[in-house]
């Protein structure tokens, strides 16, 4: 009598070809490449347009200056938001979207946007100071906080999977902002270097170095923190389920508006005397830029929790071993463990030990979805997805998270090797299938149950 393997086989390769083959036929505008397509080149026709506007404004000269300082801030962001997200870390072409966005698309419907509507204000009312003044503090924020909102709304809607929760926001929000802030920066920086240029002016009593101060040097997490708010809406809307219509709606919508007033206010500082500028940011928004940072790291340390409680049905069920929910749910083993894949098996070790840490935090994430019935109507499919990925790298990645375990938590179990298959389960697992039981949600053991036990 043949006894079954305990473990679940190979998932089928990924270019075999589809089991169904009688798909009915994908219209040419829903393929992927062709969405791609459009979406690179209508940032590559936004970026040249705002490249040609801003250099026509700031001159060669001023524009290359402009580029040269206003670049100075964007790695220090950009590294800030990939440490945010660093436990679920997001695909890196959401990120490059975001920011290619936040710097074409959205400086480009700013720009004409806030130009075409302070000069319709100035013709209306006959008072350009005026126009000014409630172009910055009113059509600006409602302008630039929408456009960059747009970002996020895309991500979320169309890249669902890698969006959901706070974090995701914060880090799709913070990248698009810190995009924006780099071409508006561009654009102020040069614009003053022109100034300069023509008044003679130079050294620290220079518009230029006024404006780097102001801008690049106390400023340069303004555009982020009031986008985070945005991002903190979807994030929070993503957290809600699918089924929570009203929450996805108004708490997004909520999050903006936010971010518009903080926005108005920021840009209104300058209007409020003297020591307005400087009254409004040690008051609000150094504050604001505190709390909002604890708030992310708090949620970061909850993820890590989150890994920690709820991989552990996935070792009671065979998946993993005992020492791994330890592991992963501390960034200093998953450090270890990575260190360890590539010193004794290389960089492309280290690559497959970084892939199975992300896919299984994101199983934990997932059965934390359905235990709180947030749940999509895919669950069981993704989470045999996320499964078959671990599975395909368990021989690499299995010993260094268990050395890691070993090297940071004394009190996590330690693996048992030489028993079975390999892992401390027995032959066959009670699993006619080959799969392991799901005992951790409190079924038998047997194949992928036939439904979502978690769907609200």
């Amino acid at each position: 009598m043949a006894i079954s393997h305990p473990f679940p086989p190979y998932p089928p390769h990924p270019g075999a070809p589809a089991e169904d083959a009688g798909k009915r036929r994908v219209h040419w505008w829903r393929r992927r490449g062709v969405r791609y397509g459009a979406l690179i080149t209508l940032l590559a026709l936004s970026g040249l347009v705002i490249l040609a506007l801003v250099r026509e404004q700031t001159g060669t000269e001023g524009f290359l200056v402009g580029l040269g300082l206003a670049v100075l801030p964007v790695p220090l962001l950009i590294a800030a938001f990939r440490w945010l997200d660093r436990v679920e870390p997001g695909p890196w072409r959401n990120l490059v979207f975001a920011f290619a966005w936040g710097a074409c698309a959205a400086a480009l419907i700013a720009i004409v946007a806030n130009s075409f509507a302070t000069r319709w204000i100035a013709t209306a009312t006959a008072d350009p100071s005026g126009a000014d003044t409630l172009g910055a503090t009113v059509i600006a924020p409602v302008v630039e906080e929408s456009a960059k909102a747009a970002a996020i709304l895309l991500v979320f809607l169309f890249r669902r999977r890698d969006f959901t929760g706070l974090v995701d926001g914060v880090v799709v929000a913070g990248i698009t902002a810190t995009g924006f802030a780099f071409t508006e920066n561009i654009l102020y920086l040069g614009t003053a270097f022109g100034t300069d240029q023509l008044s003679g002016d130079s050294g620290i009593a220079s518009v230029t170095a006024a404006t780097f101060f102001v801008r690049i040097v106390m400023s340069p997490f303004a555009h982020p923190l009031f986008t985070v708010l945005t991002g903190l809406g979807f994030g929070l809307a993503a957290r809600s389920g699918d089924r929570r219509h009203l929450r996805r709606v108004l708490f997004p919508l909520g999050g903006l508006l936010l971010a518009m007033g903080m926005h108005a206010l920021w840009n209104g500082s300058s209007t409020f005397g003297e020591f307005g500028f400087f009254a409004v940011y040690a008051s609000f928004m150094v504050p604001a830029f505190g709390l909002l940072t604890w708030l992310v790291v708090w949620t970061r340390q909850r993820e890590l929790r989150t890994v920690r409680e709820e991989l552990p049905a996935y070792t009671a069920a065979g998946w993993l071993t005992p020492a791994e929910p330890y592991a992963l749910g501390s960034m200093r083993a998953r450090r270890l463990a990575r260190e360890y894949a590539k010193r004794h098996l290389g960089r492309p070790a280290a690559r497959a030990v970084a892939e199975y840490e992300a896919y299984a935090t994101s199983l934990a994430f997932l059965r934390h979805r359905g235990r709180g019935g947030r749940a999509g109507d895919d669950f069981v499919v993704r989470e045999r997805e996320l499964l078959n990925e671990l599975w395909r790298r368990r021989e690499v990645a299995r010993p260094a998270l268990d050395h890691a375990a070993l090297m940071t938590v004394p009190v996590a179990p330690r693996p048992v090797y030489g028993y079975g298959y390999g892992y401390g389960y027995p032959h066959g697992y009670g699993n006619p299938h080959g799969y392991p039981g799901y005992s951790g949600y409190g079924y038998p053991a047997g194949p992928y149950p036939a439904q979502n036990p978690y769907r609200s």
